[in-house]
């Protein structure tokens, strides 16, 4: 199963780093990416800008609708009011079986601001140990994931283990 998963990073050049790591781990065999997306909203912008990665393709590759509706939802309803956003909200009732909800979208909405980036990931099969080791040295938030709390719980701690030696 795929993995939906939402890094925040304080810079608004950090997402499209660290989307370079996850590509180079990616040809190594140590992660699958499906699919991913990067929103970065520079200083002084009243809207973030979004761009998928549209290289990839394939049966685990998302298309650009889901990548518009998700921020939409995320970034820009909130602008149109109340009406827009109740039907857009009937229309995402499917999005919650992959983990996406009102929590995922209020926790992204909060959280990616003005002078952030935010990298989404759609991967699977990742070689846990690797892919910690290379992400040493970034700093980023796990804001939102599909995982179970288990498996994100243990994610979020072999995260904090690595920056904690640091």
């Amino acid at each position: 199963m795929a993995t939906l998963t939402v890094l925040k990073f304080e810079t608004a050049e950090g997402a499209e780093k660290a989307l370079e790591v996850v590509k180079d781990l990616s040809k190594q065999h140590l992660i699958n990416l499906h699919d991913a997306a990067i929103v970065t909203w520079p200083e002084g912008k009243k809207k973030p800008k979004t761009e998928q990665l549209t290289n990839l393709t394939g049966a685990g590759a998302l298309s650009g609708a889901f990548w518009g509706m998700l921020f939409g939802l995320i970034f820009f309803i909130p602008i149109f009011g109340m009406v827009v956003g109740a039907t857009m909200g009937a229309m995402t009732g499917s999005m919650t079986d992959v983990g996406i909800n009102d929590e995922f979208i209020k926790s992204i909405r909060g959280k990616v601001t003005e002078g952030t980036s935010a990298l989404f990931l759609m991967t699977s099969d990742a070689v846990k140990d690797k892919v910690a080791e290379a992400a040493r040295g970034m700093n980023f938030e796990l804001i939102a994931s599909n995982l179970s709390k288990e498996e994100e719980d243990k994610l979020r701690a072999a995260f904090e283990d690595e920056y904690s030696q640091q």
